[in-house]
């Protein structure tokens, strides 16, 4: 099958943004994960809260730029990009290109599950195996510390997988995939918060409506306590991009 060559890369806030939809995005990531030549590609999905934390944080700032594939988690990203860039960038978010992939190529796809607390992982997994028929290479909790880093990346080197789903947290996963992607030599790592706990079961998916709309963001606030803290980043980022807009060109 042959793959389409990406659209041209664009840059918001001085970081890389890739204007893919989520078919091309799976078509690409296809690709990688099947190469003869295993070549290891990180994939971050951008949305605001990164933006913001990548104005403190350089080894983030980094780790997105040496990302092979970026794209536009939320509808936040997409709104940004409209009034920055004056683009249309289509979504193509960490739910649905992990389990796009899952759904594409299940059983010759062999997946190491990376994060959330001890036992979410698994039973990850195994939801994964039961509903994709995917292959699961190996598993690991995410509350390590960095010491023991080079362990757990050696751990994922001889799973010999395809795909790997990190999830520890925004920076804590992009910045380990980047650090160790050489170590690991997997063809695809993703970059993916919450997927775990959604396909554990232990965190709802928000509704389809959310989702179509492009703000299940304000429904998953809404709902969690522990998101609370996280809407002044939002409040930021809009303020932000108001900024960018207002600045002289040139």
């Amino acid at each position: 099958m042959t793959v389409s060559p990406l659209p041209t890369r664009l840059s918001l806030f001085d970081l890389p943004l890739d204007p893919v939809t989520l078919d091309q995005a799976l078509g690409q990531l296809g690709t990688w994960m099947f190469q003869e030549a295993r070549a290891p590609h990180t994939v971050v999905t951008l949305n605001p809260e990164f933006i913001v934390q990548c104005q403190t944080q350089p080894d983030f700032v980094s780790a997105i730029q040496a990302a092979d594939l970026v794209t536009a988690d939320g509808v936040g990203i997409v709104w940004a990009a409209r009034q920055l860039l004056q683009q249309e960038v289509p979504r193509a978010p960490g739910f649905d290109l992990v389990t796009g992939l899952m759904q594409r190529h299940r059983g010759d796809l062999k997946v190491f599950f990376l994060g959330a607390k001890p036992g979410v992982a698994e039973l990850a997994a195994q939801n994964a195996a039961r509903d994709y028929g995917i292959v699961v290479a190996g598993t690991h909790h995410g509350y390590f510390d960095l010491p023991e880093d080079q362990r757990v990346a050696e751990l994922v080197a001889a799973s010999g997988a395809h795909l790997l789903l990190t999830a520890m947290g925004a920076r804590r996963q992009e910045t380990f995939n980047q650090y160790w992607r050489q170590v690991m030599g997997v063809p695809v790592m993703i970059g993916c918060g919450g997927v775990l706990d959604v396909l554990a079961g232990s965190a709802q998916l928000a509704p389809d409506w959310t989702r179509r709309m492009g703000v299940e963001w304000i429904w998953r606030v809404a709902g969690d306590r522990k998101r609370w803290g996280r809407a002044p980043r939002l409040f930021q980022f809009t303020q932000m991009v108001q900024a960018e807009k207002r600045r002289p060109k040139g």
